[in-house]
């Protein structure tokens, strides 16, 4: 009876009805609808057309939806209706492609900067052991962040259930949200969270639309997201209401290829991904110039105002020598390959320590006397650079990624070839013009060999005032006639 109303309305020049809200979905399979929207249209009823999260247009996008696709249809049926589109998230790629699809001629560009002036960007190593993990998250909450709203982003559902057990049982009040939940449930908790009787929701990325509490103080990723368009996203729910607010992200080896594994898939779910991977990795640039790149978008660093945490500590950079790390493991994965074994990276990484599988080992290799955290993100930065590769195993239960030779592999042939990873040294933590309360963690040794590459910042930083808001990065396509308009705003 609803849908018959409205499509009755939709003819009515005089009815008070004004919006429409409709899915791509609906655009692209109800004959019906679109039947009565060209009746609209030609009697004058069609005022303009909005598509929202227009980034979903394009396979190159982080979140392409095929049924976005057919909005082609919009601007070729109804060509003098102006239309609008929007997205927070999209590089000048994505933007082209989707005016290209949406049959957008001609048009104009408008966009905001990326940068969130009020936000604080910190990555920190995530703790192997699961208590030890909770415990750091805890601290975090009770401390810097006691009595102040915030969102903890898992990657799974499993994730959240789990999350949200463990911080509740510490007495933080906490509660579950994703896509598979009870309706019900999830409007309780998402009224609980807006009226601060819930401090915490624990959520995956289906905790996004129509979420708008300004007071939000914290977002912690406690794995990180798929991609930097996902997790600009995520992060930028913190701090609405321009006050200083944390984003704080948990980086663990072991989720590059439990992720991997899940959108290996799509059109390019892995190399969004490794872009991600490379943002966690990178201990010295600024936060801001990395994402603002990663957008198109040109970025000085001075403008950070020491608001993330590479920013926050002064290092000095060097590049340090891993080359003969790398033909270590390409001689443990040639040996791995001729007895027709699968290596996953876990199982790498303990043949090169000269752990695990004896069999797995190969004799002439030492094994590098460095902590574990080291190692891997060697492993990381050599599958970024392509010396290394991911190769998947598809069964019925799981999607499971190993580690093969990658393809510039061949390069350490020349025996002049030199293979650098980026390493600091560490100096002092400045934290000037930072309010009183602040957060220690333990900071990560760096060896003085050539070949160590890392050292972790302390991750000791002052909290911001928990600032001016920029809003986020909103393209609008407008097109009316032969006056088209992409907007971004």
């Amino acid at each position: 009876e609803h849908v018959k109303w409205v499509h009755t309305e939709m003819l009515d020049r005089n009815s008070q009805l004004k919006l429409i809200y409709v899915t791509p979905e609906k655009i692209a399979k109800s004959k019906m609808f679109m039947s009565k929207l060209e009746k609209a249209y030609q009697a004058g009823c069609l005022a303009r057309i909005a598509v929202d999260e227009v980034h979903c247009c394009s396979q190159w996008g982080h979140d392409f939806r095929p049924d976005y696709k057919s909005l082609g249809i919009l601007k070729r049926q109804f060509p003098n209706a102006p239309l609008i589109g929007l997205t927070a998230t999209a590089t000048n790629h994505v933007l082209k492609d989707a005016q290209k699809i949406l049959h957008v001629q001609k048009c104009i560009t408008f966009t905001a900067s990326f940068n969130r002036p009020n936000l604080y960007y910190e990555v920190r190593h995530k703790p192997s052991n699961n208590e030890d993990f909770i415990e750091d998250i805890v601290k975090l909450i009770n401390g810097r962040y006691k009595g102040l709203s915030g969102i903890v982003y898992c990657f799974s559902q499993k994730d959240s259930e789990q999350v949200t057990v463990s911080l509740q049982k510490l007495g933080i009040k906490a509660g579950t949200y994703h896509a598979n939940m009870d309706a019900k449930y999830k409007t309780k908790v998402h009224k609980g969270w807006a009226a601060n009787q819930i401090q915490v929701v624990v959520a995956t990325v289906a905790f996004g639309m129509g979420i708008d509490k300004p007071d939000v103080r914290f977002v912690i990723h406690h794995s990180m997201s798929k991609s930097m368009e996902n997790y600009y996203q995520e992060s930028g729910r913190a701090g609405r209401d321009d006050q200083k607010a944390d984003c704080i992200l948990y980086y663990g080896f072991g989720d590059i290829f439990r992720i991997s594994s899940m959108v290996v898939m799509e059109n390019v779910g892995q190399e969004k991904l490794y872009d991600m991977v490379s943002y966690c990795q990178n201990m010295s640039k600024c936060r801001r110039v990395l994402i603002a790149r990663h957008f198109d978008e040109v970025w000085d660093c001075a403008n950070c105002n020491r608001m993330c945490d590479n920013c926050c500590t002064e290092n000095s950079c060097e590049k340090m020598d891993i080359t003969g790390y790398c033909r270590d493991l390409i001689k443990i994965l040639e040996q791995a390959e001729n007895m027709s074994e699968k290596l996953t990276p876990l199982k790498l990484i303990d043949a090169w320590s000269g752990k695990g599988v004896a069999k797995l080992r190969v004799a002439e290799v030492t094994p590098p006397k460095h902590p574990r955290e080291e190692l891997e993100r060697i492993v990381a930065h050599l599958l970024l650079e392509q010396y290394l590769k991911e190769d998947f195993s598809f069964t019925a239960f799981a999607t499971i990624s190993y580690l093969k030779i990658g393809p510039k592999a061949s390069l350490l042939k020349n025996e002049a070839h030199v293979l650098t990873i980026e390493g600091m040294t560490k100096k002092k933590s400045v934290y000037k013009d930072k309010p009183s309360q602040s957060s220690n963690s333990s900071a990560q040794t760096v060896s003085k060999t050539v070949q160590d590459s890392m050292v972790k910042k302390s991750e000791k930083h002052k909290r911001p005032n928990c600032g001016s808001n920029l809003k986020a990065k909103k393209m609008k396509l407008q097109a009316g006639g032969d006056d088209q308009t992409v907007v971004l705003d």
